[in-house]
């Protein structure tokens, strides 16, 4: 890739793929009930992400009383993973639980709802989303493919990766081969490295077979059940390429438009809840994984240099700004961004950051 980034080659999109068959809107309601098809971008019950959808499902069965319900197909059922926002958009399903980054291919800005470089954390990006106009934004974007989008879980801060060797200057990235996908393996290009697209599923090959010498994935909890620590003992944390990773469940727009307000509101509400729960839940189990990893599994827990850190910074904003003139609409999200993270950092020192240094110190 040249060092200029254009629409078509900023990244090599997971989402190009296209269905060529649309089956319509989903019926509308009989009897007073709807039934609607969701498919995602996770393998069945993967836990966090995956189980997330079913989540949903089961909330909103409940708030409607039984009248809309949602049967969730996971990664590879009807579609494929990197299909699901064709499918939604085609009407060859209702709903698609995923990362709305895999549609990069389609859109790059598509990056600034999932997480981007040196970006913002999960409380930053849901306030941007819910109060500081974000979610125009991706209305705006989403409506490009028939889809209404929400947030509905986040993972939070993920980690820097697993490393067959110590990664201390910029030196050891050169030809360091690593699974690091997005705009995260655009800024490790470079540096120097080589950037591997792998499902979740390859990488521990993989790593066991030579064929790459670092990953990323997600964190502790679900990286642990991996078992990347078996192969890769030097763990890195926290990610600069993803400082969070917002989940979406996107709505095809007929179908949306098509559901009664009291249905349209219990989907808003779930999501909301949702996302809050998939939060906690990967605080509290990636915190109990961390100590496993290292007391149990003798894990060696590093931090990237100050040299490396001030070469991401500088690269993460090349990348960003490359990004920001794609399209329009691209450009003033990134504007909206850069002042709502400025904002954000501000008030942040003084609070949450602020608050956890004093209890450190004490």
């Amino acid at each position: 890739m040249s060092e200029k980034v254009n629409r078509r080659k900023l990244l090599v999109g997971a989402g190009s793929a296209g269905l060529v068959a649309s089956s319509g809107v989903a019926p509308a309601y009989s009897q007073g009930k709807r039934r609607l098809k969701m498919v995602t971008t996770w393998p069945k019950n993967f836990p966090g992400v995956g189980t997330a959808a079913e989540s949903i499902s089961k909330h909103v069965e409940i708030m409607s009383e039984g009248e809309l319900k949602i049967k969730v197909f996971a990664a590879g059922e009807i579609v494929g993973a990197f299909e699901a926002l064709d499918a939604v958009s085609t009407g060859s399903a209702d709903l698609y639980h995923g990362a709305d980054y895999y549609w990069q291919g389609k859109d790059p800005a598509y990056n600034f709802f999932t997480t981007w470089p040196m970006g913002m954390t999960a409380t930053e990006f849901y306030s941007w989303i819910e109060f500081g106009g974000g979610q125009a934004f991706w209305d705006e974007l989403a409506t490009k493919f028939k889809v209404k989008p929400f947030i509905c879980g986040d993972t939070g801060t993920q980690s820097g990766g697993w490393f067959t060797k110590k990664i201390e200057t910029l030196d050891d990235l050169k030809g360091l081969r690593m699974r690091m996908p997005g705009l995260g393996g655009e800024v490790i290009r470079r540096l120097g490295a080589l950037p591997v697209v792998l499902s979740g599923g390859e990488i521990f090959q993989s790593l066991q077979s030579g064929a790459i010498d670092a990953t990323e994935w997600i964190g502790p909890w679900n990286d642990q059940a991996f078992g990347f620590y078996q192969i890769a003992k030097y763990f890195y944390a926290p990610g600069f390429h993803e400082p969070n990773a917002a989940l979406t469940l996107g709505i095809n727009l007929d179908v949306w438009d098509s559901l009664k307000p009291t249905h349209q509101e219990h989907i808003r509400v779930a999501c909301q809840a949702e996302t809050q729960r998939v939060r906690t839940q990967y605080f509290y189990n990636n915190a109990v994984a961390f100590e496993t990893l290292i007391k149990k599994h003798g894990v060696e827990v590093n931090n990237f240099s100050p040299e490396i850190m001030e070469a991401v910074k500088k690269i993460s904003v090349e990348v960003l700004n490359e990004l920001s003139h794609t399209s329009e609409l691209a450009g003033r999200i990134y504007k909206s961004v850069q002042e709502h993270s400025a904002l954000f950092n501000k008030w942040s020192l003084h609070a949450d950051e602020g608050y956890m240094q004093m209890r450190r110190d004490g």
